[in-house]
């Protein structure tokens, strides 16, 4: 939208698709919930599953055998590992690699085979070692549910998965190290990206362990503000809906999450990898804590704002997933067969939250006395960043849009800045089928003056 100069005024990033999870979820059985919503997405389903389990188990009111804890953080390594391989090397390489003003018919995962078929491989590789963790324990590697269920999981870990993972991890591992240190020594050559691709100050929130260090599965959160200071922590997380807010607008199907006491939308929050790494006082695996001082160089305070270093960030946690998953298959107690607490309803809501890949997801849902679900609410991760998407394509805009008209590099920056938060909207909003982009510009009048659709 343009003001009267012919400046960008603002822009917005609107999801218009629509699915209902929340609404037809009602009046299923609370434990069809985690097969249920898993099937909100193909690539974060384990994600969805865990959230939704924990939901569960707190409707059960049990607590589930540590061997349990353990395998299902072991299955969340492999998905955030298989994600953010997904995120880097298949949807955000061709740009770092080809250049954003690249041709589009190129700039896509097989130009990069074609050009850079080693780098492709490796990409390959890392994503198919996540996935093979999650088929380990749960028997397939999207959709898993059947394994994962309230009050634990169903199955143990043998010793001989255990040993086909730990054969492929000084691969994945390399590669992840190798990517790092080719990463950084681009990002000089990339100052324009990092200075306008969504460089802003936001606050930041995500769960965090006791000792305040990286945590996807469990934990408090806390929110630190622009400056890196800590304004709120120990919060519980399932009393989510004292700290933050859910606001709608007319044109958009995805929500608007906000922190409460700045209000709506000042309020403007953000979550993922780049917030994972700006909340916490140390990864809590060498690697990573070294990788994590580096990272924080691009920071003031050590809060690094800009939305590109997303990028940077999701190695860092496939670095530090890949110390844990070794950390957890050395553990003893990962072997127990004690996996499994059952119960039945116990208490007449449940909520559970866990770190997605692309932030924090949470799942709250209230039953009848039959176990019946009555209500549900789902914040997923995406729509956390929600108010972010809005503020960043408004910086690309006012930056590239030039002469009242629009472009293919317009279109792409526009693209590769909502690509760095790397969103889910099928999860989100929800979305079926292919999610096209379509960039309209608005005079000072609201007339229609330029359209480019892809």
């Amino acid at each position: 939208f343009l003001k009267n100069d012919g400046t960008v005024k603002e822009a917005r990033f609107q999801v218009t698709d629509f699915r209902g999870f929340e609404r037809f979820c009602e009046g299923r059985p609370f434990y069809e919930m985690p097969s249920i919503t898993s099937r909100t997405c193909g690539i974060c389903p384990v994600s969805h599953l865990l959230a939704s389990a924990k939901a569960c188990d707190d409707i059960v009111a049990v607590n589930i055998p540590r061997s349990a804890d353990l395998l299902r953080r072991l299955m969340h390594m492999g998905q955030i590992i298989q994600s953010h391989a997904l995120s880097f090397f298949h949807l955000s390489s061709p740009d770092l690699l080809l250049g954003m003003d690249a041709d589009p018919s190129v700039r896509n995962v097989f130009g990069l085979i074609e050009k850079y078929p080693e780098f492709a491989k490796k990409g390959i590789i890392l994503r198919k070692f996540g996935q093979e963790i999650i088929e380990h324990l749960a028997g397939k590697r999207i959709h898993s549910s059947d394994w994962l269920v309230p009050g634990g999981v169903k199955t143990p870990l043998s010793k001989d998965k255990s040993e086909k993972i730990l054969a492929n991890l000084p691969e994945a591992l390399d590669i992840t190290l190798e990517t790092l240190s080719m990463f950084k020594s681009k990002l000089d050559g990339l100052k324009e990206q990092i200075e306008n691709f969504g460089n802003f100050p936001t606050y930041y929130l995500g769960l965090v362990t006791p000792e305040g260090g990286l945590e996807h599965y469990d934990g408090k959160i806390r929110i630190v503000d622009p400056k890196g200071k800590i304004v709120a922590d120990k919060l519980d997380p399932k009393k989510y809906y004292e700290y933050i807010g859910e606001a709608v607008e007319p044109w958009s199907y995805m929500k608007f999450p906000f922190y409460k006491p700045l209000g709506y939308p000042n309020g403007v929050y953000r979550v993922g990898p780049l917030a994972r790494l700006n909340i916490v006082s140390q990864c809590g695996t060498p690697l990573a804590n070294k990788e994590l001082k580096d990272f924080r160089k691009f920071g003031k305070g050590g809060v690094v704002q800009s939305t590109f270093l997303y990028h940077y960030a999701r190695l860092v946690e496939v670095l530090f997933c890949l110390e844990k998953t070794k950390e957890i298959l050395e553990d003893a107690e990962a072997y127990v067969d004690n996996v499994w607490s059952k119960a039945s309803v116990n208490r007449s809501e449940g909520a559970g939250v866990a770190e997605a890949p692309r932030g924090t997801l949470i799942h709250h849902y209230k039953v009848n006395r039959e176990g019946l679900i009555t209500w549900v609410n789902l914040i997923i991760a995406t729509e956390n960043n929600n108010l972010a998407y809005n503020m960043a394509v408004t910086q690309v805009a006012k930056k590239y849009v030039t002469e009242k008209r629009l472009n293919e590099g317009l279109l792409n920056r526009v693209e590769a800045v909502v690509r760095a938060f790397d969103p889910c909207l099928s999860c989100a909003t929800h979305a079926l089928g292919k999610m096209a982009l379509d960039i309209q510009l608005f005079d000072s009048e609201g007339i229609l003056i330029d359209r480019l659709i892809r």
